[in-house]
Parts: structure tokens; C-alpha cells; sequence
């Protein structure tokens, strides 16, 4: 079926799932497929459940003369070209984000500043990949003036793949850092795909990107595009705006301003002074955009993550500042050294392993024991088996899995702490915080 036929389906039926247990009545049905499941084999299920049509890839799967089963030569093909189809019908202005770490709450805060002014469409939670973005686009409607749109990766091409899908006007990567190497292979490998957003805004005449003034990489690979700026004070640089930090006990307290303006203060509810880049990020975006200096400080000091990421909670016991979502050699020591900053005691840590570093792995983790070893935190927990193979001192506790530290928790009085939770979301250390 060519695009077009399948779009005028969709604009009948505008509920899309890929879920066989989740069929609102009169939706479109992808059988997508994955390494241990093939979505043919549920597209029956799914008609009978409420579903409108079934899109397939696979003819055995169709009940003869069904109407209400759509071969198509790949379904998940099928479902990028129709969001790609949607998104061109509409020419909603599409912001791209991405970067090694931040992209999420980057996303957040800029959805949240922009929806000051403007219908706003975002990313919901980590539907940022093939699967995700096209999903997200398909949820755009003539109402909505803006998309934030997040892509991930974590091998060459995935940025590609996704900005041919979702076509942005604007991008922002956050940064770039060592994630994900054991698909990217390096540094350079991150950078080169990172900057496949930058490489695709460049085929745009009219595209803009924003970027940190700070990060050298970003900059050498930015060129000649039609840049706007944010970062700390420079006094050599014409930014559009720079924000500097005042304090974090806990809540990072920071302060921004305009070119030769006044400043403006903001309490939020983030932990961790790198949060003070994803701030000015969203600041910046919400300015370029027509959001007011008080709408945009509105928007961040009322923002509260829920996300397992540079959150706070209190508990009866202890005070959690929990980033368990995800993990990686550069998230980790920022989070660190903003833990180690902060003027609060006693100090714990939980650290779960960092993930896909492939042949770096060990030695990353070898950098955070050390560092561990100078940032004076009382008690250290370490989860994985990365973490102990290279634990060095005896105030390096170790355990294998996450059921473990619970089973800890619960035999010894764990209490009146700060603890920091980090480690990849596969480590499951976000288990840990009922138990605190």
C-alpha cells in the first residue's frame, strides 16, 4: 500500500498502537517485529480487540479477503514513512533534541517553558528511537505549533534515521561524551553521530541550532551554521544569554541574563549544578520562541522531575537524590562531583555499573573508584560486576545484583543519609528507594 493510501486510513482512524494488548477501538495496528517476538502472529488478536486495520508484512498472517489487513514490504518502514508523511501534511515547526546526556530533561524543561505561549507536542517519557519518534510525530495535530521532538542513539546512522523521519527546523544537541561505546567505538564515533542532527540542518536553509558556548566539540562541528549561543559569562562573545550558578543545598539556585540585561534568579527543583546548561538551553529556546523572561522562570521553577533523574526525595529516613535512569562515565562524575560539592552529611553512595562501554568498560569504572577514593563520602555501595572487579578500598562495599543491596538495607539501619542512586537503568537501583 503506498503511504498516501495508508494516511487517508489514518486520517480516519487517528489512534495508532503497537501493542496487541493495548487496541483503542478504531485504531491502526503496526506488526512490528523484534528479536524475540514477531507482531505478524498478534494482528488477528488485535482486530478482534478493537482495532480499526493491521498492518503487516507477512501475507500468511491475513485472513483472505479481509479488507482490514494491510500488507505492506516492512511495517516499521511503513510506520516512519507515515509520520514522516504526517509531519510534511502539517508543517508543524519541529525543534530536534539530542546529546550523551540531558536530552531528557533538556526535552522537559523546553516543552515546559514553551507551553507558556505555544500547543506544544513532546516526546512522553524515552520514545526517542526508530520506534518512538515516528509514534510521537503521529500524535501531531493541526492544533499544535511546535514539536519537541528527542532522538537517542547508540550506534552511527541512528541520528540519521531519525531526522529524516522527523525532518526538524531547530536542533539542539546537549553534548557530547563517552555512552554507548561499545555501538559508537569511540569518542569520535559519538561526535560523528551526534552531529548527524547538525548535518541535516545544514540541507535546510532557513534551520537554526542552539548550542552551548562552552563545548569546543559542538562548535568545530557546528560550522557555518545559523547559530544561537548560551553558556557561562563570556565577556568575549555575544550570547544570547549566559547563566551562572549560585548555589545547590540541594536545589540547584542559578541566575541568567541577557546580553547587557538584567539578571534574573531562579530556584528549581533539580539536583545537580550541570543541570544549570539544560536551564539555559531551555531558557534560550523559549526566548527565540516568544516566551517572556517571567514565563520562562515560571516554567523552570515549577518544573519537578518525575523521571528518576536529578531527583529528591525524602523519605522517613534518609534523603534520596535519585538519577537511576541511566549511566556513563561522563553523567556519572557529574553527578559525583556535584555530590561531593554539596555541603551535606553523612554521604552515601549506590553505583550501579555503567553499560555498553564494551572494551573501555573496566577502565571507566576504574575512574570513578578513584575518584571515590578523594570525594569524601562516608559510605560507598557498589552494584555490578565492573564496579567489583575494580574496587580498590575497603570502604567500597560490593554487590553483584540490586537484590542484594535490598536484602542489606533491610538486615542494617541505613538512615539519616544523603544518598546518591546512579547507575544504568538495566542495574535497576531505582529498586532500592522504598527500601531507603
Amino acid at each position: 500500500m503506498e503511504t498516501s493510501t495508508l494516511y487517508h486510513l489514518f486520517q480516519q482512524h487517528r489512534l495508532v498502537t503497537t501493542d496487541s494488548r493495548n487496541c483503542p477501538k478504531g485504531s491502526i495496528f503496526f506488526a512490528l517485529k523484534g528479536e524475540n517476538f514477531n507482531g505478524n502472529a498478534f494482528a488477528t488478536k488485535a482486530l478482534e480487540a478493537g482495532c480499526a486495520y493491521a498492518v503487516i508484512d507477512e501475507a500468511n498472517y491475513a485472513v483472505a479477503d479481509d479488507k482490514r489487513y494491510i500488507l505492506v514490504n516492512n511495517v516499521l518502514k511503513a510506520l516512519q514513512d507515515l509520520a514522516n508523511y504526517h509531519r510534511r501534511q502539517l508543517g508543524t515547526r519541529v525543534i530536534g533534541i539530542t546529546g550523551t546526556n540531558g536530552k531528557t530533561t533538556t526535552k522537559e524543561l523546553v516543552a515546559t517553558v514553551l507551553s507558556q505561549v505555544h500547543h506544544v507536542l513532546y516526546t512522553e517519557g524515552n520514545l526517542n528511537n526508530s520506534i518512538g519518534v515516528p509514534l510521537t510525530l503521529l500524535r501531531l495535530t493541526a492544533e499544535h505549533d511546535i514539536a519537541v521532538i528527542e532522538m537517542g542513539a547508540s550506534h552511527p546512522g541512528d541520528i540519521k534515521e531519525l531526522v529524516e523521519i522527523a525532518e526538524p527546523d531547530f536542533g539542539l544537541i546537549t553534548n557530547v561524551g563517552m555512552a554507548h561505546l561499545q555501538g559508537f567505538g569511540s569518542l569520535e564515533g559519538v561526535i560523528r553521530t551526534k552531529g548527524e542532527l547538525y548535518d541535516y540542518l545544514r540541507t535546510k536553509p532557513e534551520s537554526t541550532i542552539f548550542i552551548n558556548n562552552d563545548n569546543e566539540h559542538l562548535k568545530q562541528i557546528a560550522g557555518d551554521l545559523n547559530k544561537i549561543f548560551y553558556g557561562k559569562p563570556d565577556a568575549k562573545n555575544a550570547l544570547h544569554i549566559s547563566g551562572e550558578v549560585i548555589d545547590c543545598a540541594p536545589y540547584l539556585h542559578f541566575r541568567w541574563h541577557m546580553s547587557n540585561a538584567s539578571w534574573y534568579e531562579v530556584q528549581t527543583h533539580l539536583i545537580g549544578s550541570y543541570n544549570i546548561d539544560n536551564m539555559m538551553a531551555a531558557a534560550t529556546i523559549g526566548l527565540y520562541f516568544g516566551v517572556t523572561p517571567a514565563q520562562i522562570n515560571k516554567a523552570l521553577s515549577e518544573y519537578i522531575p518525575q523521571n528518576n533523574r536529578s531527583q529528591l526525595q525524602h523519605t522517613s529516613r534518609n534523603r534520596l537524590i535519585i538519577d537511576a535512569y541511566n549511566a556513563n562515565p561522563t553523567s556519572m562524575m557529574a553527578a559525583l562531583k556535584n555530590f561531593r560539592d554539596m555541603d551535606v552529611t553523612p554521604k552515601m553512595a549506590i553505583l550501579g555499573d555503567m553499560k555498553e562501554l564494551g572494551e573501555c568498560s573496566l577502565n571507566e569504572h576504574r575512574k570513578v573508584v578513584a575518584f571515590l577514593d578523594e570525594a569524601g563520602i562516608d559510605t560507598v555501595w557498589l552494584v555490578g560486576d565492573q564496579f567489583s572487579a575494580t574496587a580498590t578500598s575497603d570502604k567500597h562495599r560490593t554487590f553483584s545484583h540490586v537484590n542484594e543491596v535490598i536484602e542489606a538495607i533491610q538486615k542494617e539501619d541505613i538512615s539519616d543519609f544523603y544518598i546518591l542512586i546512579k547507575g544504568s537503568n538495566s542495574m535497576k537501583l531505582a529498586q532500592t528507594v522504598p527500601h531507603l
